[in-house]
């Protein structure tokens, strides 16, 4: 009996990254282009992606509009890929759709060679858009821009959240050839708006400028207060906005998502009044980032940062909410691809004294052969910090079983971070657990 679709395009991942965009344009055809019948925004950036796209559906779901997004990486689920209103598309729709993208392949692949599994999810994340007739897509971008697949796409508004050095054996070793990347989504026709500052921001101007998009610069929303249940921003002319997402970057994610909202009215596409704008930005939640949870008695937060920035900003909120956390010592479960900047990674992590002197468990990641080994990661960390190497588990099960017990012991905060696919596997295993917030 043949594999399911999905099987079949899971198993396309040995291919790993192939960056252009002939293929997908390939594909699309082949679908009837569904992506012309689309409206809405294209989000690059180094961080912050996801939570801005889950801010702006939330804001436009508060205003009537129907909504679909294409988070990657998925958290727990390959159904996670194509959400419309909030919800994830059931099993049976997605192996349905999925078959029909997977014969929209073939004809173009004799030439082209095989699609890789990112350009037939987003392909069928567009092609189920269409169908349904969403009234606005938030698309976010793959890696990088200008090669992604999600850029096949002529999207109303192209929005660059921030720049920094990530996936450079793509992208360059320079904050200007990052920059240069994400920036080409920006289109002859479109709006464009971005958080970015400095060299990065001044890529990004030059490309507007050069294809004559309109573009609009944000910096951070005011932060008037912080704690678990996560922030109170003001913004100039509404004034105070909750936002229930943790760390004081989310004040810039924020006004990134603000500004996306402001420029799809410009272009014609959504009109989100105010009172849609503070409900929306009140009822979104992001799942595996900053996720402060309750699991027996044990404070657990999941956060995939995997660069150095990602893990900058969860450094930084773990010790800004040092006195709503728990006392104890803190444990870290900790899982990082090995083709990451692990030691700037960790040593971003270690800036923050309580993860400095937290209990490391060190494990593998799961449903991938480009984990850090264990003991490598280990010993990286007791170098980062000056320390002994904690436990090394190469299966994450046991990892999380051992974190759990140590926390218990020390009755402080366990942290899961390092790689999304190990958060959402952790939190898979906890079995849908109850947010504190």
């Amino acid at each position: 009996m043949p594999a399911d679709a999905l099987t079949r395009i899971r198993a396309r991942g040995h291919i790993g990254i192939r960056l252009g965009l002939e293929r997908m344009r390939a594909l699309l055809s082949e679908l009837g282009d569904p992506q012309l019948a689309l409206r809405g925004v294209l989000v690059a950036g180094t961080n912050g992606k996801g939570s801005v796209a889950a801010m702006v559906a939330s804001m436009l779901g508060a205003a009537g509009y129907s909504t679909s997004q294409s988070p990657s990486p998925h958290l727990s689920s390959y159904r996670e890929r194509i959400i419309v209103d909030g919800q994830a598309i059931a099993a049976g729709d997605l192996d349905a759709l999925l078959e029909e993208v997977l014969d929209a392949s073939q004809p173009g692949e004799a030439r082209l060679g095989p699609a890789t599994e990112f350009e037939l999810l987003t392909a069928a994340a567009y092609r189920w858009s269409a169908r349904l007739g969403v009234d606005v897509v938030v698309m976010e971008v793959g890696l990088g821009g200008r090669l992604d697949a999600s850029n096949a796409w002529h999207e109303d508004v192209a929005a660059i959240t921030n720049v920094g050095l990530d996936h450079q054996e793509f992208l360059g070793t320079s904050l200007a050839s990052v920059a240069a990347e994400k920036a080409a989504i920006i289109k002859p026709g479109c709006r464009a708006i971005t958080g970015a500052t400095g060299e990065a921001l001044e890529v990004i101007a030059t490309r507007a400028r050069d294809v004559g998009a309109p573009l609009t610069v944000v910096a951070a929303l005011a932060v008037e207060g912080m704690d678990v249940h996560g922030l109170t921003l003001c913004e100039p002319r509404m004034g105070s906005l909750r936002l229930p997402l943790l760390g004081r970057h989310q004040a810039h994610n924020a006004a990134v998502a603000l500004g996306i909202v402001e420029e799809l009215r410009e272009a014609g596409v959504a009109d989100v009044p105010d009172a849609a704008i503070a409900r929306g930005l009140e009822q979104v939640r992001w799942p595996g980032r900053l996720e402060l949870i309750e699991r027996d008695g044990l404070a657990i937060l999941l956060d995939g940062a995997h660069n150095p920035d990602g893990a900058a900003a969860l450094a930084a909120a773990v010790d800004e909410l040092a006195h709503d956390l728990p006392a104890g010592r803190a444990t870290l479960l900790l899982g990082i691809m090995a083709d990451k900047a692990v030691a700037e990674v960790l040593a971003a992590l270690a800036a923050s004294g309580i993860l400095r002197d937290a209990r490391c468990v060190a494990s593998g990641v799961p449903e991938t052969d480009r984990a850090l080994p264990a003991r490598e990661l280990a010993e990286a960390w007791a170098r980062a910090t000056g320390s002994s190497p904690g436990l090394a588990l190469a299966d994450p099960d046991q990892a999380l079983a051992a974190a759990q017990a140590l926390a218990s012991q020390a009755g402080g905060l366990l942290l899961v971070t390092g790689s999304l696919y190990l958060v959402g596997h952790v939190r898979s295993l906890l079995g849908g657990p109850a947010q504190l917030v």
